[in-house]
């Protein structure tokens, strides 16, 4: 588990490394963008959290089978919040980096990178979410694999798609490489590998257990949506405040102080 909380670092720190070349526009884009993002990350820290605990509840009471109707039921909820959050991001992606504080410029060629990578919230809410099926059931190394897996591909992709489409490709890489982490995710959950075994018929909606995932799953996902607010008004304020070149150096400084936090904190 301190492996896989590592991994959730390394996406922002390699984004970083290889936007960086492009100039002080793209790393405020990145930064302003990601901070947004972290609502998306409080969603899927929530939902995961329920889920969790619903699948370990189960997996205690030997029903491998109701643990995974609740796997599904988690992701049936999962996927229909992040298809609305990543609607709105596609919708309003530059909007957002204006309220952000963003300068003209930074809007202008950061739209798209703001579209595309809150447009896959869908994605990012999955990768947490399946993982805390995977904690539940007690299976904790293939949630650190299957960051392994998503990191990896993204440290490849990045700096292939940046060459060939700018700070667009590196919203690509990143996207793709969630994608990919969990298309892994599904892969074992389809073949049963641990407790878990998904079937077509547990993906049909079951309201009670839904109710009983979304009320762990709120107060968790609130706790970190207010942490996540106070990053969103202090990157916003560095921007108002000290332009582009101030947004930017913050950006790189804070990614710093993160890949710490997780080598130390969790």
């Amino acid at each position: 588990m301190i492996l896989e909380l590592c991994l959730e670092g390394v996406f922002a720190i390699v984004d970083m490394f290889f936007v960086s070349r492009l100039g002080q526009n793209a790393i405020a884009t990145v930064g302003l963008t990601e901070s947004v993002i972290t609502i998306v990350y409080s969603l899927g820290i929530g939902l995961s959290t329920g889920a969790a605990a619903i699948v370990a509840r189960r997996i205690g009471e030997k029903n491998p089978e109701g643990a995974a109707r609740a796997g599904a039921q988690a992701i049936l909820l999962s996927t229909a919040i992040g298809l609305i959050t990543g609607t709105l991001g596609i919708i309003y992606g530059g909007d957002i980096l204006k309220v952000m504080g963003a300068a003209p410029e930074v809007v202008e060629s950061g739209a798209i990178f703001a579209r595309i990578l809150i447009g896959g919230s869908v994605v990012i809410i999955l990768l947490f979410l399946i993982n805390g099926v995977f904690r539940g059931a007690g299976n904790a190394t293939m949630a650190m694999r299957s960051l392994w897996v998503a990191s990896g591909a993204n440290i490849i992709l990045c700096p292939i798609l940046i060459s060939i489409f700018g700070l667009k490709g590196a919203a690509m890489a990143t996207l793709l490489g969630r994608t990919i982490g969990v298309l892994y995710q599904t892969k074992h959950l389809i073949t049963g590998d641990g407790e878990l075994k998904f079937r077509r018929e547990y993906f049909k909606f079951d309201f009670p257990i839904l109710k009983s995932i979304s009320s762990i799953a709120w107060p968790a996902g609130l706790q970190f949506i207010i942490g996540s607010g106070s990053w969103i008004l202090i990157n916003r304020w560095v921007a108002e405040t000290g332009g582009t070149a101030a947004s930017a150096g913050y950006q790189i400084a804070i990614r710093n102080f993160v890949s710490s936090f997780y080598r130390r904190g969790d």
